[in-house]
């Protein structure tokens, strides 16, 4: 017995001994083969773990831009086909295509041949961007204990769609995103890379004991940024952006309310911007669609193929833009629309350079007071003229007749050019120069935007200034800014002398909420002293609402004021090139409370639908926009009025408080001016005689209504132009301008 287990248990091994040495040899020989053959029955395919990009935020924590889940329907011919069978028991084929033509707006047709085609591929994107809903139907199947185990090679990938619950609100500022996250314009550009995360991945592999196992590397999320836009402010901005446009278009002419039109709000005290807009706009959630977002009515947009000229006939190109297209050989449709998404994406209050008129007059008289120049003690002849260079015609005010003898306080009252000419001459070219660069002057303010302007290059210097030169510049004109520029300068001049970097980021939160950095303001520089800034407080203030001098010349900003608040602005008008067009810039540019300015508002209005030139030339258009959004602005901000109603804003005050007590009966059921440049006044004519200039001592004999009937109007400038402005209407090149954003 003991003989016949040994055999056996000899036997045994020496077949366990041939097992093994098969196997050897096998391993040996084709064991790659195998490998792979096992290898290629098991699942080990990685899974793409998609991050979020971080919100948006205004800065009172209103979600701007959000990244909403979503799912892509993605099948898998190479695992479905595995599970094709001639029983119909078990095979998997037919149910999945019925259960995906069932759920899914999906050709059954189509399904079948994308199988055949793409029988060895394992993902074969079917349908993007589902929402949770449109998968709910699919998913009960899968999850059904009888269908859903005939369902196979069909899979949802997690992604995530970029959506703006506000549409066009604050357009330009917030910016859009384009496949692959890639910011486009506004903080979605220069804010990418915070708001951009890092995607994760799902991987199934075999261990060490040919067991299939998964490794997880979880998505990093993106940061959220809370920006110093306030979107009720925003909204107010933009309401009376478009009550102008509408009270305004084909009023006069037939035409646009304006060519242009731009409002900046903003902190002077930190540098935050609190709304910024342009009157084009744009959908965040369709940012390229043209003639949806009505910057180009259909019939132009369909003609631009076989007449591409059409956009400069009207208006929507200037000549030398369609020649440098043309050129390049860039005069298709393509190009072209493109062209026209850029001039739309554009923003208005960073990328466009102009001469900013009276508006920078405050900063011409406080770098004078600064270098000691001028004193508040001082005043000045206004004879309504200026000869610069003899032979050459004069540079005169906008009064023609002269504003007379005026305080230095009446320079700004009554945006005196005479006066702010003699300031720069007395104060010469270097100490000029000197505070055109403090108030950085056509420099970049760097704000945290793409796209802004640099017009360094359109600002005189002292090989390029002269004694022309220096007069124009005194009050704005020969030289370009943006609004950012002038708002950025403008706040330090009149908040202690503070020049704070502009910026519309305050905050970076991380995926859970919590902080990852507070972007405090940036203080450059100071520009002026607390002394001259007070006193220019006090001149603005008197420009709006200051009385009458002796000569019957007339505080200028007197249309802006918001009865009961104390406030401060200055008016502006900017005649443009090319002279001989006498077309105008208007602006106005303000804030409050006038002892410690809280916010200051700026309004642009390029080209002004108006019946003339000389009305035109009205600062009237700027200040009504600036007054409405003030008028609202200011109690959401918490700046209460303290002031007495002047007498002459009680008619106004009385028939606003009627209307109010009559909606407000219809809602309980009771239901049964004038126009001129800068309001500047002076349509009288000045006293005859002759007045002595205070400064020269030289007698001048002051112009009449007689001496200037028939005289014929050329203009503030006399048609000089700029030397370093190009003329837009001959085809020279425009100042430096930024690159447009090109679509990826």
């Amino acid at each position: 017995m003991k003989g016949k287990l040994a055999l056996l248990f000899t036997i045994i091994v020496l077949t366990l001994i041939g097992v093994n040495v098969r196997l050897a040899y096998i391993n040996r020989t084709n064991g790659d083969k195998y490998t792979k053959k096992v290898l290629a029955q098991q699942d080990t395919a990685s899974t793409l773990l998609p991050y979020r990009r971080g919100d948006i935020l205004d800065r009172n924590g209103t979600i701007l831009a959000t990244s909403e889940k979503v799912y892509n329907l993605i099948l898998d011919p190479k695992v479905l086909l595995q599970n094709k069978d001639e029983d119909a028991e078990k095979d998997c084929v037919e149910p999945t295509i019925q259960a995906l033509t069932e759920c899914f707006e999906l050709d059954e047709a189509e399904l079948r041949t994308t199988l055949s085609e793409k029988k060895d591929s394992s993902y074969v994107p079917l349908l993007r961007q589902l929402t949770k809903d449109e998968t709910a139907a699919f998913r009960e199947i899968q999850e059904d204990k009888e269908r859903g185990t005939k369902i196979k090679g069909v899979w949802f990938e997690d992604s995530y769609i970029r959506r703006y619950p506000n549409n066009s609100l604050a357009c330009h500022v917030v910016g859009y995103t384009v496949t692959g996250n890639q910011g486009q314009t506004g903080i979605e550009e220069e804010y990418s890379n915070i708001l951009n995360g890092t995607n994760g991945r799902s991987y199934n592999y075999l261990n060490e004991d040919l067991e299939q196992s998964k490794s997880v590397k979880a998505a990093t999320d993106g940061n959220s940024v809370v920006s110093a836009i306030d979107i009720t402010l925003q909204g107010i901005v933009e309401k009376y952006i478009d009550k102008f446009i509408e009270d305004y278009t084909n009023k006069n002419i037939e035409g646009p309310a304006a060519k242009n039109i731009g409002v900046i709000m903003m902190d002077p005290q930190t540098g935050e911007i609190l709304a910024m807009a342009g009157d084009v706009d744009f959908d965040l959630n369709d940012p390229h669609d043209l003639v949806e977002n009505g910057y180009i009515p259909q019939e132009i947009y369909d003609a631009i193929e076989s007449n591409p000229h059409i956009l400069v006939d009207q208006g929507y190109m200037l000549e030398r833009e369609y020649q440098q297209l043309e050129t390049n050989g860039k005069l298709d449709k393509e190009n072209l629309v493109l062209f026209l998404q850029n001039q739309m994406w554009r923003n208005f209050c960073i990328s466009d350079g102009f001469e900013p008129g009276s508006t920078v007059k405050p900063l011409t008289v406080a770098g004078a007071l600064e270098t000691g120049t001028i004193n508040d003690s001082m005043t000045f002849l206004c004879d309504g003229k200026q000869v610069i260079v003899e032979g050459q015609k004069p540079i005169t005010c906008a009064k023609k007749a002269g504003h007379g003898i005026i305080t230095l306080e009446g320079s700004l009252m009554f945006s005196c050019n005479d006066a702010l000419m003699q300031i720069a001459a007395m104060e010469g070219y270097d100490n000029f120069l000197k505070y055109q660069q403090i108030f950085n002057i056509g420099l970049k303010t760097n704000i945290d935007l793409p796209g802004e302007t640099n017009n360094a290059s359109t600002v005189f210097s002292k090989d390029t200034i002269g004694p022309t030169e220096l007069a124009t510049s005194s009050f704005g004109q020969g030289y370009n800014m943006t609004m950012i520029q002038v708002a950025s300068a403008f706040s330090s001049v009149i908040n202690g002398g503070y020049y704070y970097k502009p910026h519309v980021v305050k905050k970076i939160l991380d995926s859970n909420g919590g902080t990852v950095e507070n972007i405090n303001p940036v203080l450059v520089k100071q520009t002026v002293s607390a002394k001259t800034s007070s006193l220019i407080r006090q001149y603005l203030y008197h420009t709006m609402y200051g009385e009458a001098d002796g000569n019957g010349n007339n505080a200028t900003g007197k249309k802006a004021r918001v009865a009961g608040y104390a406030m401060g602005g200055k008016t502006g008008t900017a005649e443009k090139i090319p002279r001989s067009a006498r077309k105008y810039l208007v602006s106005f540019i303000g804030f409050a409370p006038v002892d410690n300015p809280q916010v200051v508002c700026y309004v642009v209005v390029d080209e002004p639908n108006a019946a003339s030139s000389e009305t035109q030339a009205s600062s009237s258009f700027a200040q009504e926009i600036f007054k409405n959004i003030m008028k609202e602005a200011m109690p959401y901000l918490n700046i209460y009025p303290t002031e007495e109603i002047p007498a002459d804003m009680q008619d106004e005050v009385d028939a606003e408080n009627a209307a109010k007590a009559q909606q407000k009966a219809e809602q309980e059921g009771e239901e049964g001016g004038e126009e001129g440049e800068e309001d500047m006044g002076g349509d009288e004519p000045a006293p005859e005689g002759v007045l002595t200039d205070p400064n020269t001592g030289e007698q001048v004999k002051m112009p009449t209504e007689k001496d200037l009937e028939g005289q014929e109007d050329e203009g503030v400038l006399g048609g000089i132009e700029s030397p370093l402005l190009g003329n837009e209407e001959s085809g020279e090149q425009s100042p430096e301008s930024p690159e447009s954003p090109e679509e990826p």
